[in-house]
């Protein structure tokens, strides 16, 4: 057995951890009770760790076949983000979503149906993917998509790895001319302001908010919005090259830093600071790589360790537009009176989902890091009280201590999920430590 955790590193549990290297070997695990996928380990909490065994899928990292005249592609599950960009973009391609972090798998894409800064606009990540190969619980190996098997497929997609094991995807990458991010920074000074300059940019391809969680009183909110639109090749300076390359980290967290790194004085200086600096860059366009823009903590090693040993938990909320404004508000003077929460807040605007348990609906997703101490978790079971009484509900990727009732008021496809699991995998083979928590029989 093998001590695992999510990038939350909240909780560590024992899983046996398998790593196969065919598909026939990946169908002979998954046939033990208590199997789930694994790809690069960045769901933050226990979405990919087995009940029992946790089957590793990074050794799966072919591309099958590419299309450069449509931008299709076949892939295998394990293939990173960030050897999809760094391979296909100098070709002229790109994924259509990014998450905030590149070094997620594409299985693990699929499986949390992952969002980006052009939700609002463009969807979610399985809207570009046009067909799955999927390995049930049930021993069978299968081709799904929108017209084949669309059952399984929409639950497949936001699914977290309970409908089967993801070998293969058919997808679509976006044409781009070159690899930098023309953006424009605007500050708000309050929360009212970020939405209403979040509700203006909505024909903005890309659009997020970092939110100052620490500020109080009539600065409550206050934020810098980050505008974005791929750079034409023609709005390059000449000595500039069409793609940047994607650098490995050159900064990390060496060990665990002490539990008061993260305290009310450092938090509020750190965005004291970052405010300031962001709101000199507001107004005008610049044209910046697409990676600090999209992968802004990605230059930094082993980030997770600023928490401390006992790790961190992400509170990633959504609330419909009708009552965004007062529910966002009431949180975030909760988070600030605390003072502990993350240097990193970030705020976005969300269309409808995809697949029958995607996170997004239209309004408003709110994420914040806190570290795991004290009365933490008390204190998120009140803000997802509020979330509940708002219609909302929490990211299963991000999630790692929701209670059954909070996830059971926030997903009404539920039902109809559990359904089509139950049809693809009868004998109950894929079961996670997440599903344990809020899926299965008690």
């Amino acid at each position: 057995m093998t001590l695992v955790s999510g990038w939350g590193r909240f909780p560590v549990v024992d899983s046996e951890v398998l790593r196969p290297r065919s598909f026939e070997a990946v169908g002979a695990a998954v046939a033990v009770t208590g199997s789930v996928a694994r790809g690069n380990g960045r769901a933050y909490g226990d979405a990919a760790i087995g009940a029992v065994r946790t089957i590793g899928m990074t050794g799966f990292d072919r591309v099958r076949w590419f299309d450069p005249a449509t931008g299709r592609i076949r892939l295998e599950a394990g293939v990173l983000l960030s050897d999809l960009i760094d391979t296909f973009g100098p070709r002229g391609f790109l994924p259509f979503v990014v998450p905030g972090t590149r070094f997620v798998s594409v299985g693990g894409a699929i499986a949390a149906d992952v969002h980006g800064k052009n939700h609002h606009g463009e969807g979610g990540f399985g809207r570009y993917v046009d067909s799955i190969l999927l390995r049930t619980g049930a021993g069978e190996t299968t081709e799904i998509s929108r017209e084949q098997n669309s059952d399984a497929f929409f639950a497949t997609v936001g699914g977290m790895g309970l409908t089967g094991i993801i070998l293969e995807a058919t997808m679509r990458l976006r044409p781009v001319e070159t690899g930098w991010i023309r953006e424009r920074v605007i500050s708000a000074s309050d929360l009212d302001a970020a939405m209403r300059a979040l509700e203006a940019s909505e024909s903005a391809t890309y659009s997020v908010a970092w939110i100052d969680c620490v500020a109080r009183g009539r600065d409550l909110g206050r934020s810098l919005i980050y505008l974005g639109e791929h750079a034409r090749a023609d709005e390059l300076t000449e000595d500039a090259d069409r793609f940047p390359i994607g650098k490995n980290p050159h900064l990390a967290v060496p060990f665990d830093l002490p539990s008061m790194t993260l305290n009310r004085l450092s938090v509020r200086a750190f965005n004291e600071l970052y405010y300031r600096m962001g709101a000199r860059r507001a107004g005008g366009d610049h044209v910046v790589s697409l990676y600090p823009y999209f992968f802004p903590l990605d230059s930094i090693a082993d980030w997770n360790r600023i928490y401390g040993r006992r790790g961190f938990l992400q509170h990633q909320c959504v609330i419909p537009e009708a009552g965004a404004r007062a529910t966002l508000g009431e949180i975030l003077d909760r988070v600030s009176k605390r003072g502990d929460a993350s240097f990193l807040a970030v705020l976005k605007k969300l269309s409808h989902g995809d697949g029958l348990l995607s996170f997004p609906l239209p309004g408003y997703t709110l994420a914040l890091d806190f570290p795991m101490k004290g009365d933490i978790l008390n204190f998120l079971d009140e803000i997802d009280r509020l979330v509940v009484a708002a219609s909302g509900r929490l990211y299963l990727a991000k999630d790692a201590r929701q209670s059954r009732a909070t996830f059971e008021a926030g997903y009404p496809a539920l039902s109809r999920f559990n359904a089509i699991r139950r049809s693809l995998d009868p004998a109950k083979n894929i079961r996670s430590r997440l599903s344990q928590r809020l899926f299965d029989e008690v």
